[in-house]
């Protein structure tokens, strides 16, 4: 395995010893080790397995009507914000969370080298060679905490480690034990989790992007006369108390997501490309990366921003903080997602190509319209 990674380090010789004892008989004179040779003729190319990779990825094209849903996921994309889906089944809210890493711009070579060690750690690299496309994780709602933050006895990353610089997608949100979403709260702050056992302690990184879906209620039909069930509006209150408030509240973008009409399914528009979604991605976030140089720092997607850059970057005039003190004194709105709604409404403004220091007035509307159903 480690004779695979190394043939990424350029045009080097490789020679891998199965066994200690070969490795020493070979600087002894005794037994020659051969190139290893095998990894470079039999490793797929760079080209192919982006083809595979992407082949695996739903088009935004694909996604029928939407609309709503498709500019958060835009959104989310280009700021690298956590996005809360709420909708009933066959509403597509797997299919678009699927599409997500489609509009992602490629990963870095300093983020597809910290991606590819992290995976090195539990023998997932592909055909041994180094990570090139964002990882996509979408455990089942039965997992563990130790499987999702990490852990075991011979202590490993989890899926949230594993999901590092990419996305995790937690469908059926609701059905997610407690305590593992509520062991999800510092990495969503911190970007890393710490396992600590009696005999290890170990740091892995976990900047990863929460998608998350869930229906309104247990049977799933909330806010359909013709299918909902007879505990309405109860069930639904139920159900969503299942997820804590502050875990609700590191979720930037909190969405609806409506059951398709029979005339989005049947319309002949053609929706856009996910190509064209991650052109403008990739320009506002190459503001952000502009932006973080001026600001001095190496967390430049404005999820991650502090509070200090946060202030200098999204600052309001007159009228629109009149606006932002409005909503959150009706929705007592935390400190956290104040800011949350400030990262957000600086990310709408980035797609627009708008780079002032004081953001727009509908560009704050439209993040407090993105928060406004599910405010904590």
């Amino acid at each position: 395995m480690s004779a695979q990674e190394a043939r990424w380090a350029g045009d080097v010789e490789i020679i891998a010893a199965e066994t200690l004892l070969q490795f020493i008989n070979h600087f002894k004179g005794t037994q020659l080790i051969g190139d290893y040779q095998s990894v470079k003729d039999n490793k797929p190319s760079s080209d192919e397995q982006d083809a595979r990779h992407a082949s695996a990825i739903p088009d935004m094209a694909q996604i029928k009507g939407q609309e709503n849903a498709k500019r958060a996921l835009e959104i989310a994309a280009a700021g690298g914000h956590n996005l809360l889906m709420v909708g009933p089944p066959g509403a597509g809210k797997s299919m678009m969370a699927a599409a997500l890493p489609g509009i992602l711009p490629d990963l870095t070579p300093r983020e597809s080298l910290e991606v590819s060690m992290v995976h090195s750690l539990v023998g997932a690299l592909p055909d041994g060679g180094i990570m090139r496309t964002r990882p996509y994780r979408d455990p089942h709602h039965s997992a563990s905490q130790p499987s999702l933050v990490g852990g075991g006895q011979k202590v490993r990353p989890g899926e949230i480690s594993l999901a590092h610089h990419g996305v995790l997608f937690l469908d059926e949100l609701p059905e997610f034990q407690r305590p593992v979403l509520e062991a999800l709260r510092q990495p969503l702050e911190t970007g890393q989790t710490l396992v600590a056992r009696a005999n290890a302690h170990a740091v892995f990184p976990a900047e990863f992007q929460l998608i998350a879906a869930m229906n309104p209620c247990r049977c799933g039909y909330m806010g359909d006369a013709e299918r909902e069930c007879a505990r309405v509006p109860r069930c639904g209150q139920d159900y969503q108390s299942k997820i804590s408030g502050p875990f609700m509240d590191r979720i930037d973008l909190q969405i609806e997501v409506p059951a398709v009409s029979l005339a989005d399914i049947t319309s002949a528009r053609k929706a856009e490309s996910s190509n064209d979604i991650r052109a403008r991605v990739i320009a506002a976030r190459t503001m952000q990366n502009q932006r973080a140089e001026i600001l001095g720092t190496d967390a430049p997607l404005n999820s991650r921003l502090k509070t200090e850059h946060i202030e200098k970057i999204c600052q309001l005039d007159a009228p629109t903080q009149q606006m932002v003190n409005q909503f959150a004194e009706k929705t007592k709105m935390s400190a956290r997602g104040y800011y949350r709604v400030l990262r957000v409404a600086r990310t709408i403004d980035d797609l627009a190509g708008v780079n002032d220091f004081i953001l727009s007035k509908q560009s704050l509307a439209e993040a407090i319209n993105f928060r406004r159903s599910f405010s904590g």
